[in-house]
């Protein structure tokens, strides 16, 4: 089969339209990643139950995959059906008191937000709110809102890396070592991240971290996973377990009599969230994605999508007058721009009209919303997306 080259979506074959643009909903499989779904299939197909050992070896695998990604280790990393069930078993899973301080942000996608409040309802806990456009990508590089409330006492801080709607990537390693400074936990939602711009969970002191699979991973939906500091596992209270979250679960199934057990410890290891079957799979499949973003580089990957922005925006704001959401500076970029849509437009009509026509975006919540990834050809696309929109905003305008 072909390999990966950036700027070349040979390998997505089936995939229709002109430019494909949203990658921060849903991303489009790759040839490989459903081969791997049907190898998988395949082998229970032929095997059954057979199959389930060698399948999960291939999610141990994948695990040292994820952990290089963000720069974690292989026994920090458990697999969840979705961001949202992460951020479910950590919140659960830490020890909150009554008058617990948990700061959230407004203008955060809701996966991050509902867990936390829920949470403070039953612990008795405090909700702390900054925002995060006027407050952490202001002109302030001491972060002076943050620091304030930090220094009032704060147990965790709930962020994610980049904002769904403007693409704004937050400064996490100044946040990280705010945090740290004043001994609150960070909790990073990197659905909108991981697989599209760098990152490091060291280099940020990121505590806990969740991300789903079908985005900038370029997976199939399904196949989440976690990361969980291995110095925070002494926090943790594992309330989100169940039998396969127990050391030497499988040992009744396959080695004897004498081993069924209820008494066994839950795991002091991230995979503790991984309670029953898995979603074999997507996660072959998600295998295969993270193969082929390990090989191109996240690096380059970054790289060669703000590239391609620069030139995007550059002409949608000539050439169209749109006004641009995404941030003066480079350091608060990821893969994503976003344009305001003119007030006499309606959104759904507009994202629908341009999927019709061969240019897949999203429209969230009053934005237009532009997020190409490794296979996009600026060369190729470009025109044909500045035409389409033009042509599209006329008629609608009207």
């Amino acid at each position: 089969m072909t390999r990966p080259r950036i700027g070349d979506r040979s390998l997505f074959p089936e995939l229709q339209g002109d430019a494909f643009l949203s990658h921060a909903a849903v991303s489009p499989l790759s040839a490989p990643v459903v081969e791997a779904i049907n190898d998988a299939m395949r082998d229970f197909a032929r095997h059954g139950v057979a199959a389930v050992r060698p399948w999960v070896a291939q999610r141990d695998r994948l695990r040292g995959k994820l952990a290089t990604l963000i720069n974690a280790s292989a026994e920090e990393i458990g697999f969840v059906p979705s961001t949202s069930q992460g951020v479910i078993a950590v919140a659960r899973s830490i020890d909150f008191v009554e008058g617990d301080r948990i700061l959230l942000f407004r203008g955060e996608f809701p996966t991050n937000i509902t867990p936390w409040q829920q949470i403070a309802e039953e612990r008795g806990c405090e909700i702390v709110w900054l925002d995060t456009s006027d407050v952490l990508l202001s002109q302030d590089p001491d972060l002076s809102a943050l620091r304030a409330i930090l220094e009032q006492g704060i147990k965790l801080v709930a962020i994610s890396a980049v904002q769904f709607q403007t693409g704004w990537r937050m400064p996490l390693e100044e946040i990280g070592a705010l945090c740290r400074e004043h001994d609150a936990r960070l909790f990073v939602d990197a659905i909108q991240a991981v697989g599209g711009v760098p990152f490091d969970v060291e280099a940020c002191n990121i505590d806990f971290l969740a991300s789903g699979s079908h985005k900038w991973l370029m997976g199939p939906e399904g196949a989440g996973f976690v990361y969980i500091r291995q110095e925070r596992f002494e926090e943790l209270t594992p309330r989100h377990a169940s039998w396969l979250s127990h050391e030497d679960a499988l040992l009744f199934l396959f080695e004897g009599p004498g081993e069924l057990r209820y008494d066994r410890p839950i795991r002091k290891q991230a995979n503790f969230v991984e309670m029953s079957a898995a979603n074999t799979l997507g996660y072959a499949g998600l295998e295969a994605s993270v193969d082929m973003i390990l090989e191109l580089g996240v690096e380059e990957i970054f790289a060669h999508v703000s590239a391609y922005l620069d030139v995007l925006e550059d002409r949608i704001c000539e050439e169209l007058s749109l006004i641009s959401a995404r941030s003066r500076h480079e350091a608060h970029r990821s893969g994503i721009l976003s344009f305001e849509i003119p007030p006499e437009i309606a959104n759904k009509e507009l994202g629908d009209t341009l999927v019709k026509r061969g240019i897949v975006a999203s429209t969230p919540d009053g934005l237009l919303r532009f997020a190409p990834h490794w296979p996009n050809d600026a060369e190729r696309e470009h025109d044909a997306i500045l035409s389409t929109l033009k042509e599209v905003l006329a008629e609608l305008g009207q």
